[in-house]
């Protein structure tokens, strides 16, 4: 049986990444606009690792491992082929088949931080801890030090390139790690979060990014992918929505959300840069969105591993 609260969780999800690759709001409220995408929207890909680390737990041999990295490996294999037409001239191949082209870094950066994550998975859970804040840290700083623009030159912009910071080892291993202790501890049965801590918790990422953009004066046009409060935030909306206490046995939400994160580029691609959609351009590329998105969940009935 499956919970129905997470599979919903990860449609939302799934619409925050797409609201955050959107830009929402960026040219009629620049300040609103800001808190969301590099703020709320965040939550998305933590969470999703929270629950994939979770899972992980049970990847607890070899042959269940390769299973797990063979399913992994295949997916971005097959996605990035997908969007190959659209890797730019001036792009470094070598960087979006080892950091994955745009979206597809999670899928990368999920393979390499599992096969991290279960060579660590038997270390003292304090150990675990104190390298998930260690690299997290790292991270964090590298970002910082890039957004804030505090060297010159090579170095600024080496600082500035996504895959310096926004990698398997200062992303995805912490939050995969977070979801493996939540399960290991059994902290979803001990620990019961209410409604209330959890907003609270949210809040306090908005507020976060508030403070980047109005006291920090990080640049709006600069992503932000880690941010302290994520550490809270995100564990505490896994454990809320992991102890609602709904079950199915179908897999189509839980893939519907998937086929969302991966299409939806593509998707926008099409709606925005075509010279023939130039109104109710959202609209339109939401209704295609969710139709091509369902069409990939029927088709991953027949055609294995495309979701």
């Amino acid at each position: 049986m499956r919970s129905l609260s997470i599979d919903l969780l990860k449609i939302v999800l799934a619409f925050f990444v797409v609201c955050l690759h959107m830009h929402v709001l960026r040219d009629s409220n620049p300040s609103l606009s800001y808190v969301l995408v590099n703020g709320l929207f965040r939550i998305g890909v933590p969470v999703f690792l929270i629950i994939s680390g979770y899972f992980f737990y049970f990847v607890d041999n070899i042959q269940r491992l390769k299973k797990w990295s063979f399913r992994i490996l295949l997916l971005y294999i097959i996605w990035s082929l997908v969007y190959f037409p659209l890797w730019k001239e001036d792009d470094s191949y070598f960087l979006n088949i080892l950091f994955g082209y745009h979206h597809l870094w999670y899928l990368i950066g999920t393979f390499f931080s599992g096969l991290l994550l279960f060579s660590l998975r038997n270390i003292s859970p304090k150990i675990l801890i104190s390298i998930i804040l260690f690299f997290f840290c790292c991270g964090y700083t590298i970002q910082f030090l890039g957004n804030s623009h505090y060297f010159n030159g090579e170095i600024d912009a080496t600082l500035n390139l996504f895959p310096t910071y926004r990698n398997f080892l200062f992303v995805c291993f912490p939050f995969l790690g977070i979801g493996f202790l939540i399960k290991k501890l059994e902290i979803d049965v001990k620990r019961k979060p209410s409604l209330l801590l959890v907003l609270t918790s949210v809040f306090l990422v908005i507020f976060e990014a508030f403070l980047n953009y109005k006291i920090l004066k990080l640049s709006q046009k600069e992503s932000i992918d880690l941010l302290f409060s994520l550490l809270i935030a995100c564990p505490l909306l896994f454990l809320y929505c992991k102890n609602i206490s709904i079950k199915t046995d179908s897999k189509i939400l839980a893939s519907f959300s998937t086929a969302i994160y991966l299409i939806h580029p593509l998707v926008m691609e099409f709606v925005y840069k075509s010279t023939y959609i130039t109104s109710f351009q959202d609209v339109i590329f939401t209704l295609i969105l969710l139709i091509i998105s369902l069409i990939l969940v029927l088709l991953n009935r027949k055609v294995k591993y495309l979701l």
